[in-house]
């Protein structure tokens, strides 16, 4: 056992240890249970299910064989130094548990049960103890109240939802840190409709140890992990996350949900997860400071966790717009530039040269002079050329397009016009619609371009790409 184990205070052992919690080697699943209608089946059945190639051991002293595997009585009977414990027991059953963790060496401990300082004095006695009883040790928990972890490159799924209920995502390359673990279950299931991949999901719930800036931490020397999302209630620490997240931020880009914006929400967390929420009144100064980007629902924080972590940060605020539909064009346009918001970007000037060469693959009645609107006749061919010259230009910093299958002559095949495309300048596509639509969107993120199905979505993915941007030349200009 390594000494490193004993160093938590240092970044690099906390590095070395959360390997284990991604990547885990063996899972002990205690509570493990044949019937359909407990969570420590389904925690199993998805574990089995989502290919993990490691030691997988049911605990429950009522049965010797689960699922095709050996069952055992204890932990006391399992290996010492396992990667990972699931403890699917109710609150007080749990404690008893972490003990046999504690006694042998348990790398990471997940502790389903609610019941602790979410409930009041009582639950929050039952927290202190989980506190109390790792300290000074190798084990690190995570919960409790929490649903579980998934993390699709290692094949690793403890969720409590039965999969025949929930879809999970596959592979990809946003990771998501929620504190509610419901939200972020529903979240997973409905980014599934146009195949959009995580590279892992955890539930901190009331994180009595592991706190989403250990979190942070992890995902940001995670090779898998292209942009981080979260979702709070509260901050464990202000002063730590900013901190971290400053740190995180000049290597990855990090998107914040916060609650608690108004009285009654930062009540409804409080009694959620036993958490105080933070000011709200200052969160905005200090995600501004930190280069946090800061999403105000749960679609907004996965759309920008996706344009992030496909595309690059602009390197300045001019926007060229192509479509096929004029109405589009203009609604963009005021979304982009509207000068009652507080993230206003300008629509690209193209020169009379640039123009003139647009011209060439337009129809006289079409627009050329930003938003371009190539009217219904518009081909996938046409927008193949015209997206050539549009990432040529020196004055255009990012491209919205519009891949809208309704018009005649375009078909699938302006998916790979757009990732070509996509490669050379920041892009952002829409694609509005229902049954020709949503096989574009799902083909496009098939090749990683971040496309949504409406205006204000993909207006609001390119700012956030803009924000991004502009933090980062902050930290250039700061260097």
């Amino acid at each position: 056992m390594s000494d490193k184990f004993n160093l938590f205070s240092s970044p690099e052992a906390l590095t070395y240890l959360l390997e284990y919690l991604r990547n885990p080697r063996s899972v002990a699943i205690v509570g493990a249970s044949p019937d359909v209608r407990k969570i420590g089946n389904a925690v199993l059945d998805n574990l089995i299910e989502s290919g993990f190639e490691g030691q997988i051991f049911p605990v429950n002293p009522s049965y010797n064989e689960m699922m095709g595997l050996r069952c055992y009585p204890s932990l006391d009977h399992l290996q010492k130094g396992l990667d990972l414990v699931v403890i699917a027991l109710p609150a007080k059953a749990a404690l008893d548990v972490l003990d046999q963790c504690v006694r042998n060496y348990s790398r990471f401990v997940v502790i389903i049960a609610g019941g602790f300082s979410e409930t009041g004095d009582e639950g929050r006695a039952l927290e202190d103890q989980i506190k109390a009883k790792i300290t000074g040790s190798q084990t690190r928990v995570v919960g409790p109240n929490t649903v579980g972890l998934l993390f699709p490159h290692s094949g690793l799924n403890t969720a409590l939802t039965p999969s025949d209920r929930l879809f999970y995502p596959g592979k990809g390359s946003v990771a998501f840190i929620s504190q509610s673990g419901a939200l972020g279950l529903l979240v997973m299931d409905s980014i599934t409709e146009y195949g959009l991949g995580i590279s892992g999901f955890v539930n901190i719930g009331n994180r009595a140890d592991v706190t989403e800036i250990d979190l942070l931490s992890m995902f940001a020397d995670d090779p898998n992990t292209r942009s981080i999302v979260m979702y709070l209630e509260s901050l464990a620490s202000g002063e730590q996350f900013f901190s971290k997240a400053k740190e995180v931020v000049s290597k990855k880009p990090v998107v914040l949900l916060k609650t608690g914006m108004s009285r009654e929400a930062a009540k409804a967390a409080s009694f959620h997860t036993g958490a105080m929420a933070t000011d709200d009144r200052i969160l905005n100064d200090v995600l501004r400071q930190a280069g946090v980007i800061r999403a105000y629902d749960e679609v907004q924080l996965l759309d920008y966790g996706k344009a992030l972590a496909y595309q690059p940060p602009l390197r300045g605020d001019r926007i060229a717009v192509i479509t096929t539909a004029g109405g589009v064009g203009v609604l963009t346009t005021d979304l982009l530039t509207n000068p009652q918001d507080s993230i206003r970007l300008r629509m690209a000037g193209l020169d009379e040269k640039e123009q003139a060469e647009l011209k060439r693959h337009v129809l006289p009645i079409a627009s050329v002079s930003n938003p371009i609107d190539l009217t219904a006749d518009g081909s996938t061919e046409a927008y193949e050329s015209i997206l050539n010259i549009l990432t040529e230009s020196e004055n255009v910093d990012g491209i919205i397009a519009y891949a809208l299958p309704q018009t005649p002559k375009i078909g699938i095949d302006i998916v790979h016009a757009l990732k070509e495309a996509s490669r050379k300048k920041p892009m952002v596509v829409g694609v509005i619609g229902y049954r020709l639509a949503t096989k574009v969107l799902i083909e496009l993120e098939s090749v990683k371009v971040p496309a949504f199905p409406s205006v204000r979505r993909t207006t609001d993915a390119m700012k956030a790409l803009y924000l991004y941007g502009l933090y980062r030349r902050r930290l250039e200009n700061e260097h």
